[in-house]
């Protein structure tokens, strides 16, 4: 076996992957956070994702992911609809209430309805209203792919609310800003 680069480890390299260690080293990928939306009325509901990804542009699909006893996932599948809704670096305190099991519903959160019936959150930093084209487990999950059907985004385009290595924050909050002589600032 060829020697590691230097500055990396070899963690789990001869045996089965830990769930704590791949956690670990999936947090160095940086994401964005986003709220996702399903329902209607008193069903309606949401939670926090960064499993979050586009995957076509014609047609337009995108996909996330959920646990397998997500709170979320009967009413996605029983709607077949769902909106993502990505937050701006303000709405870390939102990320963190749909993140939480007792506040799953949508009472006291602005909202309106999206062309598929489901709720979209006001105020985020851009919105997807997407049907379901396919759903798959895969592990603990349940992928979720929708088309697009509607999108919307805010005209003063905001930073983005991210997730780095365990920790929600703004984009810049998480980059090293450099100055002309290399060091960090």
């Amino acid at each position: 076996m060829a020697p590691m680069p230097s500055g990396t480890q070899g963690l789990n390299a001869a045996g089965p992957v830990a769930p704590d260690t791949l956690r670990s080293v999936c947090g160095n990928f940086a994401t964005g956070v986003s709220v996702i939306t399903s329902g209607s009325g008193e069903e309606a509901v949401g939670t926090t994702v960064n499993s979050f990804a586009s995957v076509s542009l014609e047609p337009p699909l995108v996909l996330f992911c959920l646990h397998v006893k997500s709170r979320l996932r009967p009413v996605v599948q029983k709607y077949r609809a769902f909106a993502v809704n990505i937050l701006s670096s303000q709405q870390e305190m939102l990320a963190l209430t749909f993140s939480c099991k007792e506040t799953a519903g949508l009472g006291g959160v602005a909202h309106r309805p999206s062309v598929t019936g489901v709720p979209v959150l006001d105020a985020t930093l851009a919105s997807l209203s997407c049907r379901v084209v396919n759903s798959f487990e895969s592990g603990d999950h349940t992928v979720f792919v929708g088309e697009v059907v509607e999108l919307d985004q805010s005209p003063s385009r905001p930073d983005a609310l991210v997730f780095f290595r365990g920790k929600m924050g703004s984009l810049h909050m998480h980059t090293r800003v450099r100055d002309t002589a290399g060091t960090a600032s």
